[in-house]
This record gives C-alpha cells, sequence and structure tokens, in this order.
C-alpha cells in the first residue's frame, strides 16, 4: 500500500493537481454552477405540478382550475428550462475572469453568440392537423435548456478565447481616459464581439447547406451522443466514480474535476428525466446529476455517512468518538471534510480501499434496482445535493423507492467500513494508551 500510494504521488498527483487547476475545465465547473439556484428553483414548481399522490391533478384542476398544472410550469421554462443559457454566460464569464479580462462583456457575446447559432423556429401542430409545421419568429426553449447544454459551452469556451486573443493584441478601440469606465468598456467589446458573432454567423451559414441543418444537431450527434452514452451506462458511471474516490484519496476535490467533464452529462440526461416525467411518460435514464447526488455520495464522497455513524456509536478511540460528534451534523447534510481530512482519509491505507469501494458498490445497486424497475428512477428534479438522505430519495424519484434505496445503501457502506474502522480504531485506541501510560508514571513519581 506504501507503495501504491508512493507511484500515485509520483505519477498521479502532478497530471490531477494540473487538470484541477485547468482553465476551462474550471470554467466549465464553475459556469454550470451559477445555473444551479435556477435548476432547484424551477425543480420545486416541477415537484408541486407533479406530486406523487393519487387524485393530485383532479384536487388541483378543481381548486385553481384545469389548466393549472400547466400555469405551475410556467416557472419551470424560465429557470430549469434556462440551464444553457445561464450556463453560457457563467462559463464565459468566469474562463474571462481567470484571464483577468472582463468577465461581463464575455458573458454577454457568449449569449449572443449561442442565440445565433440555434435557429429560431418551433415546431407546432395546429388544430385537425396531422404534422407539425415549423414557425418561426420564436426562440426554442428546448435548445435553452439541457439540450443545448453542450453547444453553450463550446460557444462559451470559443467565443472567449476570441475575445481573450483581440483584447490581449489590443485590437480595440480605446476611449480618452475621461470618459466613463462602463461606456470604455463598451468600446473594447466592439470589434471582438463584431468578429465573435460574425465567425459565429458564416458558421451558421455553412452548416445550414449541409444535412445537419444547424450547430446543435452537428454537436448532439458527433460529441453529445458517445459523451452521453458513456456518461449514462454502468461502466461510465464506475469509471467516473471511481476517479473522484482516487483524486480525493490524493487530497483533490475529486467532484470538483470529474463534474467538469462529466457534469454537463448528467444535467443533459437530467433535463431529458425532467421532460419526460412533466409529460408523464418513461423516464429514459438511470444515471443522473440526483444519481450521484442523493443515491452514491450519501455523506459526501467516499459514502462516509456509515462511517461516521461507526465513529459515533462504536468508536473506543477518543479521536474517533470525538471526530464522530463533530462530523454527524455537517455528514447529515452531505458534507465530509471533517471525515475526510479529520479522520483522515486521505493518504490513509487503512480507510482507502472502503472509501473507494463503498460509493462504487452505490452505484452498482442502485443502478440494478432501478434498472430491474425496484426503485423508481430519478425524475430530474434537481434535489439540491445538501438534502438529508431519505428525504433527499423521495423527492429525487417522486416514490418511497428511492428512500428505500437510500436506506439500504447507507447500511451496505456501514458494513463495508465496518472491517476497516475495526483495524483503525483499535490502532489509535492503542495509541492513545501507549500516550496516557508514560503520564501516568511521571504523575505517580
Amino acid at each position: 500500500m506504501n507503495k501504491l500510494f508512493h507511484y500515485m504521488e509520483k505519477y498521479f498527483m502532478p497530471v490531477a493537481g494540473r487538470l484541477a487547476a485547468q482553465k476551462h475545465l474550471c470554467a466549465l465547473r464553475d459556469g454550470i454552477a451559477l445555473a444551479m439556484p435556477m435548476i432547484i428553483i424551477g425543480s420545486v414548481f416541477l415537484i408541486l405540478a407533479n406530486l406523487p399522490f393519487p387524485h393530485y391533478s383532479d384536487w388541483l384542476a378543481h381548486t385553481f382550475g384545469k389548466d393549472f398544472s400547466t400555469k405551475l410550469a410556467y416557472p419551470v421554462d424560465a429557470t430549469f428550462n434556462m440551464m444553457g443559457l445561464i450556463a453560457c454566460f457563467g462559463i464565459a464569464y468566469r474562463l474571462a475572469e481567470s484571464y483577468e479580462i472582463d468577465g461581463v462583456t464575455a458573458g454577454v457575446i457568449s449569449i449572443c453568440a449561442f442565440l445565433l447559432a440555434t435557429p429560431f423556429s418551433i415546431p407546432f401542430i395546429p388544430v385537425g392537423a396531422k404534422e407539425a409545421i415549423q414557425v418561426t419568429g420564436g426562440i426554442p426553449v428546448a435548445l435553452m435548456g439541457s439540450k443545448g447544454l453542450f453547444v453553450a459551452m463550446i460557444i462559451a469556451l470559443g467565443s472567449t478565447e476570441i475575445y481573450r486573443f483581440i483584447v490581449k493584441k489590443n485590437i480595440v478601440i480605446r476611449m480618452p481616459d475621461g470618459v466613463p469606465p462602463a461606456v470604455s468598456k463598451s468600446f473594447v467589446a466592439l470589434i471582438p464581439g463584431f468578429i465573435v458573432i460574425f465567425i459565429v454567423w458564416l458558421l451558421r451559414l455553412w452548416i445550414e447547406n449541409t444535412h445537419f441543418g444547424n450547430l446543435h444537431n452537428i454537436v448532439g450527434d458527433i460529441l453529445g451522443k458517445p459523451l452521453g452514452v458513456l456518461g449514462t451506462i454502468l461502466w461510465g458511471s464506475i469509471i467516473a466514480e471511481g476517479l473522484i474516490s482516487l483524486l480525493w484519496v490524493c487530497g483533490l476535490h475529486g467532484a470538483n474535476i470529474v463534474s467538469g467533464v462529466m457534469g454537463p452529462i448528467w444535467l443533459g440526461a437530467m433535463g431529458d428525466n425532467a421532460a419526460a416525467y412533466a409529460a408523464h411518460k418513461p423516464l429514459p435514464h438511470i444515471i443522473t446529476q440526483q444519481f450521484f447526488d442523493n443515491f452514491v455520495h450519501l455523506g459526501g464522497s467516499g459514502a462516509t455517512f456509515g462511517l461516521v455513524i461507526l465513529f459515533l456509536f462504536f468508536a473506543k478511540s477518543g479521536q474517533l468518538k470525538q471526530l464522530g460528534k463533530l462530523a454527524i451534523g455537517p455528514g447529515i447534510f452531505e458534507i465530509n471534510e471533517p471525515v475526510t481530512f479529520g479522520a483522515p482519509i486521505v493518504m490513509n491505507a487503512l480507510l482507502v480501499i472502503p472509501f473507494i469501494l463503498a460509493p462504487l458498490m452505490n452505484v452498482v445497486a442502485t443502478y440494478i434496482g432501478m434498472d430491474l424497475g425496484l426503485v423508481a428512477r430519478p425524475n430530474g428534479v434537481a434535489v439540491p445535493w445538501t438534502t438529508p438522505p431519505i428525504i433527499s430519495g423521495f423527492l429525487a424519484t417522486g416514490s418511497i423507492s428511492g428512500a428505500i434505496m437510500q436506506a439500504f445503501n447507507i447500511v451496505m457502506d456501514f458494513f463495508i467500513y465496518l472491517p476497516f474502522f475495526m483495524m483503525y480504531d483499535k490502532m489509535l485506541k492503542k495509541q492513545e494508551v501507549q500516550v496516557e501510560e508514560p503520564s501516568k508514571n511521571v504523575v505517580s513519581m
């Protein structure tokens, strides 16, 4: 085990450290995080419109009018289904910020470029018609949300790189010193903004003459589908989760690093499930953001909630017993830094194995349960990752089976950690006794 840590420290950690600091991945992670509050707010209305109770929809129609379920979806379209648009601004803003150039300007340019790359046409089925017709002049909500997320990412990164290049080359219009800063910044944005819009416009004209039709179709076929398949199958999820735990073992925030790549895929799957859930159709995906947040990372990365229970109720060493008291509160809300760095788990040969194994078993058990239909799939509702277990399982699936699945995983994690905890607790207790005995002898003398 010591040799393994040596090789990880020598070869793996430098690469992981550079990956964690990579500007574009950090911008993707932090930019998408900007959309999360709106996604959660929209999810509240999605829940209210689709509570899993018998005759709930009939009660809504009787109490508030027959179209009230549709009206409850208005905020969903304005929040949840705008994740791509918001992320486009956020990613560009964060990337520009890392380059120490104006983030607001970069965000505005990227939004305009994103809208330019999006066809303003909406399929509409007239009353009595059998086929849909394309109505122009409307922004398609579907492409502003999860379906447009990959295009938003590419546009945000690309437009900001062009903006940075032009600004660094000083190919901009500079105003005299006496001009207000807001006006001066707007003129600085003229040339880079024009070039970005011109490039995207030419790109759109070219793509319209191909069988793809628009940029969203190209990205969906070439990039979105292969990555989506990898991120929403069992083996892809096992690899991603194993990497999260392995990075944490090295002292790096594994979830943040991996989510920079996989987060858009899981959020896209979440959006697909939310749309299907709102339309009362079968849910297409098992692996979504909520799959990991609410069923795999119980207590945080490494599924440490079961370990915290062991510390609190079964520890004999004073160190782990006290740590259990301190960590149980944060652990309930899925925060496990006190355990990760307090036990510690980082570079701890005894606790590394269950720290990696427990979440992997959660992935496998939850996937099998949902695939067999024993557990309801995540319904697309963005339950905050800090929501306590059992509650989050019910909200994320709209079924008591989700809460039962969480309870099963916690018990399983408890027993996975148990033998390693016993060895570690015994070792710490022995060390504490050895420290206490010399001090007693000194006092007696």
